[in-house]
């Protein structure tokens, strides 16, 4: 049992380690490019006064870390043969992914699961996994410093956890408002943010790549598909944190 979960935090330092892991198991994991620091504006003025030395809005950007797509998603929305929801790639021979390939990436929760009846939720699995050896809770959250001449036409669906005992795969999930309207995102734009919360607040976070052990192999199988036996995945942290082993995060040298 890892010992800040009994008395509290280890010893303070200036940075929190946290890792990532694109799983090795993922089929084509290549095209997953690795999570990077928020990228910069391009200009920034020299004015005493200007935007890019506020200092608020710069420790805010420091603290946000980017996650690319990995495929062109240009979708529309529509209706399989039993008239559920589907999702339809709509650059036909010219798509750069195979049909096959996308319903394995992307796919339609069903309507009874949306919050509005009008509103289709859709999600796409990723094969990353952020972990920490001391608390640490993640916020999924929309690329919101990427300007799009094709705006979106509805909003991501942010999440919160606890990598530290709940070190799950993120789910990229999206509630599109006007079904009427397409998404267009291309590889390589930012398809979302990720930051991280401590115990400290003025702490800021060290990304390392981690390796996918055999104890993180074991923690990632006991939280793999218990939403389909649970309703309240977070009554399974108790559990969790009891199986946890003292140490998760193991840098990768490459």
């Amino acid at each position: 049992m890892i010992s800040f979960f009994k008395s509290g935090m280890p010893a303070s330092s200036r940075t929190v380690e946290v890792g990532w892991v694109i799983d090795p198991d993922q089929e084509s994991s290549f095209i997953w490019e690795a999570p990077r620091k928020l990228t910069g504006p391009e200009a920034r003025t020299t004015h005493a006064k200007g935007v890019s030395l506020c200092p608020a809005i710069n420790d805010h950007e420091a603290r946000l870390f980017e996650v690319r797509c990995p495929i062109d998603l240009h979708l529309r929305i529509g209706k399989d043969s039993k008239g559920n929801p589907g999702i339809i790639g709509i650059d036909g021979d010219q798509a750069t992914i195979r049909p096959r390939a996308l319903i394995n990436v992307v796919s339609a929760m069903p309507q009874a699961e949306w919050r509005h009846s009008h509103r289709p939720i859709i999600q796409a699995a990723t094969p990353y996994h952020f972990l920490a050896d001391e608390p640490v809770y993640i916020t999924m959250l929309p690329a919101f410093y990427n300007y799009s001449e094709r705006p979106l036409p509805g909003f991501m669906l942010g999440g919160r956890f606890p990598i530290h005992i709940w070190p799950r795969p993120l789910v990229w999930a999206f509630e599109w408002y006007d079904s009427t309207k397409d998404i267009y995102i291309n590889r390589g734009d930012p398809w979302f943010y990720v930051n991280f919360e401590t115990q400290d607040p003025s702490r800021h976070v060290r990304l390392v790549e981690a390796q996918m052990t055999p104890d993180l192999r074991e923690c990632v199988m006991g939280m793999r598909g218990v939403t389909n036996y649970v309703n309240r995945t977070y009554s399974l942290f108790g559990t969790a944190r009891q199986r946890r082993p003292e140490k998760l995060l193991v840098p990768r040298k490459r």
